[in-house]
């Protein structure tokens, strides 16, 4: 067990990132002392860390219950969302309970949005299992699910009561996924933190691997860039917009792909398309546009996307969670670590952005 660090994300519920190796031991105190049934939420794929989770819990006096959930975007759906509140029903989940959702970002939104909704809101803990919840699903209190004409259109933002990273968990993620995860930490680099691609930048290989020697660090900056944005501005009214950097391109790709594509490598692409619109803008360098794809791609993301797919995809980004009645607005950079907006752009600004990510 490595010493746990601790991140506040502030708010008018503030709570506690745990993150460190072996921390289980932490999670009851998140949990709090009110809750007596707990119920844990977990990927089916996953039940190696959630009975040890369901363990910790037991052993602290709760009544853990297991209650497993399909793996991927599979979970975020209204059918499942219904099983897990007649689920709670049976257990018996009442307003000083909890639950605790561990798994990737799929489970984490879906336990969140269960846990918000249920008896109008209990305490949730969730316990990310990827890189990609760690740094940006599980942090920062969106909740949701999909449905059929887009990605995370119904939800709500609820904080949870605190979130444990546990880095050993990484060790179980695919290469591909945790390949992923990445793009979200690279991300926060751009918007944010520029050391997080330094040090990317200087062993590709090392950050591409969780037993890399700047894991932690990685994981911890990219978890102080997300907590500081919401910590200012939990509900998107302005600031918060910033973490969607080149997620409006990215969301299109997996409705296009119905889901299957990795989010991570679909924000790869938006973040290089997020890019070139801002050069095009007269925003940012060749530079800066260049880094973005020798970041991204130095650690095996894709940079580049079906040319075919534009009109698919620009129909799609209309109903983008950033669009204000019809003008379609994007997250840019004006410089390095410093974002703009671009609303309304032209047809052929887009266009134009788009062939230069096409293949």
């Amino acid at each position: 067990m490595s010493e746990a660090a601790r991140i506040t994300v502030h708010g008018d519920d503030p709570y506690d990132v745990v993150i460190g190796t072996g921390v289980l031991a932490e999670l009851p105190a998140l949990v709090g002392e009110r809750a007596r049934t707990v119920a844990v939420v977990y990927s089916e794929n996953l039940p190696e860390i959630a009975r040890p989770v369901a363990g910790a819990l037991e052993q602290a006096g709760y009544l853990a219950h297991l209650v497993p959930v399909p793996d991927g975007e599979a979970a975020k759906n209204v059918s499942v969302l219904a099983g897990l509140w007649s689920r709670f029903a049976e257990l018996g989940v009442t307003r000083s309970d909890a639950v605790v959702g561990v798994g990737g970002g799929a489970t984490t939104d879906l336990a969140g949005f269960a846990a918000a909704s249920w008896l109008r809101g209990v305490r949730c803990v969730l316990v990310p299992t990827t890189l990609l919840a760690m740094v940006d699903a599980a942090v920062g209190g969106k909740t949701g699910i999909n449905i059929a004409e887009g990605k995370n259109l119904v939800g709500a933002f609820a904080p949870p009561a605190g979130v444990l990273c546990d880095l050993a968990t990484l060790m179980t993620v695919p290469h591909e996924d945790y390949i992923s995860g990445l793009a979200e930490t690279i991300k926060a680099g751009f918007i944010r933190d520029p050391r997080i691609l330094e040090l990317v930048e200087a062993d590709p290989e090392g950050a591409a691997r969780p037993d890399g020697p700047h894991t932690r660090e990685l994981v911890e900056r990219a978890i102080q860039v997300k907590a500081d944005v919401v910590g200012a501005d939990l509900k998107e009214s302005g600031l918060r917009e910033i973490l969607n950097y080149g997620h409006t391109l990215a969301h299109a790709i997996e409705k296009s792909e119905d889901y299957r594509f990795r989010h991570g490598h679909a924000v790869s692409i938006g973040c290089v398309f997020a890019a070139e619109l801002a050069r095009l803008d007269g925003r940012i360098d060749d530079k800066l546009v260049e880094r973005h794809r020798a970041v991204f791609s130095s650690v095996g993301l894709p940079v580049s996307y079906r040319a075919e797919a534009w009109d698919e995809l620009r129909a799609t980004m209309n109903v983008d969670k950033k669009t204000r009645g019809a003008t379609l607005r994007f997250v840019v950079l004006d410089e390095l670590a410093s974002c703009g907006r671009l609303a309304g752009p032209s047809e052929e600004l887009l266009r134009s952005a788009y062939a230069e990510v096409a293949r």
